[in-house]
């Protein structure tokens, strides 16, 4: 079980994603998570209203298969699989979030300061998450896909438009993490 619990090299997991999407192009598949949000809206038959949502969703019930499985295999990696030990971050980058009051990862995921109980009573907290979220919808329809679909997928398939998406999902990233967050907090 240990090789489970603990850290994989990011060759193995770099050969095992590049192996999953040869066999994707082999199948005349693409891979992309956002792409499900709009299955799922065309499965409740808004595309009635909404040309974008009037597409054939069954043609991409594989890919609702995929989510399905991301949040089964997320919930038991969590929950049975995980080791609080092999999370590493950087020291230097630890005091730099604290100093943002952001408390240390100590094997969890998602740090209690936005994500706790006591962020979710707070008016500025919310409004954070709500404005994220909206962005983040926004910017995944505005690129064509999200950061999934556009790193592991689009440049797989030497897609010019997904390099150019890669490259500003991480200066966005360098922009905020650099600039807004310490403003924000």
């Amino acid at each position: 079980m240990e090789i489970f619990t603990q850290t994989w090299h990011w060759a193995i997991s770099g050969f095992l994603i590049g192996f999953v999407m040869l066999l994707l192009t082999y199948f005349g598949k693409t891979f992309g998570m956002s792409s499900n949000l709009r299955s799922l809206c065309s499965m409740t038959g808004i595309g009635k209203k909404v040309s974008f949502f009037d597409w054939d969703w069954k043609s991409q019930r594989w890919n609702l298969v995929v989510v399905l499985g991301a949040m089964i295999g997320g919930y038991v990696a969590v929950h049975f699989l995980s080791d609080s030990s092999n999370v590493a971050i950087n020291p230097e980058t630890i005091s730099q979030l604290q100093s943002l009051g952001f408390d240390a990862p100590n094997g969890k995921l998602l740090p209690d300061f936005l994500f706790g109980s006591d962020a979710l009573q707070s008016p500025k907290m919310i409004a954070i998450l709500i404005i994220g979220g909206i962005l983040i919808g926004f910017g995944s329809r505005y690129a064509g896909g999200c950061t999934s679909g556009h790193a592991i997928s689009g440049l797989s398939n030497f897609q010019l438009p997904s390099l150019k998406a890669v490259i500003g999902f991480f200066i966005g990233g360098l922009i905020m993490s650099h600039f807004v967050l310490p403003l924000l907090f």
